[in-house]
This record gives structure tokens, C-alpha cells and sequence, in this order.
């Protein structure tokens, strides 16, 4: 870790503190050289693997962004797809994965959206799941009813 003041090549923590709930650590140094002190934040950096090959930074916003379109014109508030993608992102994080495929973060998505809102989730899945025929919708239906009824 260089100083940020006198570019030495070395510093001293001083203090480590989770941040961010968990996704991040904040720690506080000294430069050993100059003896001023800075913090530095420390984060897991978590990449997507796209179908064409590309990898880019994970980013919640584009992720509550395409749940946002599947969720247009239903009751689902703005706190509420914020919590999904926080809880999207923690199961993502939990993986251990540093690249995770696109597929995979859509199936992370599914779960729960299919708690929030079941027609939300049913136009989510029509899309990502490919779905073809009518059986395909009323399989899904019958699977969210039974899960209903279960609980």
C-alpha cells in the first residue's frame, strides 16, 4: 500500500472496521516515512460473466433495473426491489465466486421475486427461463400455488 502523501512503499494499520454490512472494510493507517495518516476501503470486487464472453463489474443498479421492467404496473415499492437486490447481491457474495455467470445471478434473482410478487416473477422467468409454450407459464403457476398453499 503506497501513502498516498510520500508514495512510501509501506504503512501501518492502525484500526480495521467492517463497513457497508459486510461487503466492505475500512482500515485506518500511517505511513511509517511520513507519519500521516489515511483510511483505505477494501472490497470484494464481484464481476459478471456475460453469455458473449465479456466480463463486467456486478452492478445492482442494472439488476433492480431489469427487475423494475418485470415489476411495471405492479403494487412492489422501490425499498422493496432495493432489499431484493441487497439480498441478490449477498447470495452472490456468499458463493465465494469472484466471476459469476449471468445465468447463475438470474436464477439468484427468481427466488426471491417469486416472494415479493408472483406475476413479477412469472414475466421475469417468461424471459429469462425462455419460456416457449403455455405449459411452460402454467407449470410455473402450478409451482407458485403449491408453494402458497405450503406455507
Amino acid at each position: 500500500m503506497f501513502c498516498p502523501y510520500c508514495r512510501y512503499t509501506d504503512s501501518r494499520v492502525l484500526d480495521s472496521r467492517v463497513a457497508d454490512d459486510g461487503a466492505s472494510v475500512r482500515r485506518r493507517r500511517q505511513c511509517p516515512q511520513c507519519e500521516r495518516r489515511f483510511t483505505t476501503v477494501e472490497q470484494l470486487q464481484l464481476a459478471v460473466l456475460k453469455r458473449c464472453g465479456i466480463t463486467e463489474p456486478f452492478n445492482r443498479d442494472k439488476l433492480i433495473a431489469g427487475v423494475r421492467h418485470a415489476c411495471k404496473g405492479r403494487p412492489v415499492a422501490d425499498a422493496d426491489l432495493t432489499r431484493l437486490g441487497q439480498q441478490v447481491e449477498d447470495t452472490l457474495r456468499a458463493s465465494g465466486m469472484s466471476e459469476v455467470p449471468s445465468e447463475e445471478i438470474g436464477v439468484a434473482v427468481l427466488g426471491p421475486l417469486s416472494q415479493l410478487d408472483p406475476v413479477a416473477y412469472l414475466r421475469f422467468a417468461s424471459v429469462y427461463l425462455h419460456w416457449q409454450t403455455v405449459e411452460d407459464f402454467q407449470a410455473a403457476i402450478v409451482g407458485l400455488l403449491a408453494t402458497s398453499a405450503a406455507e
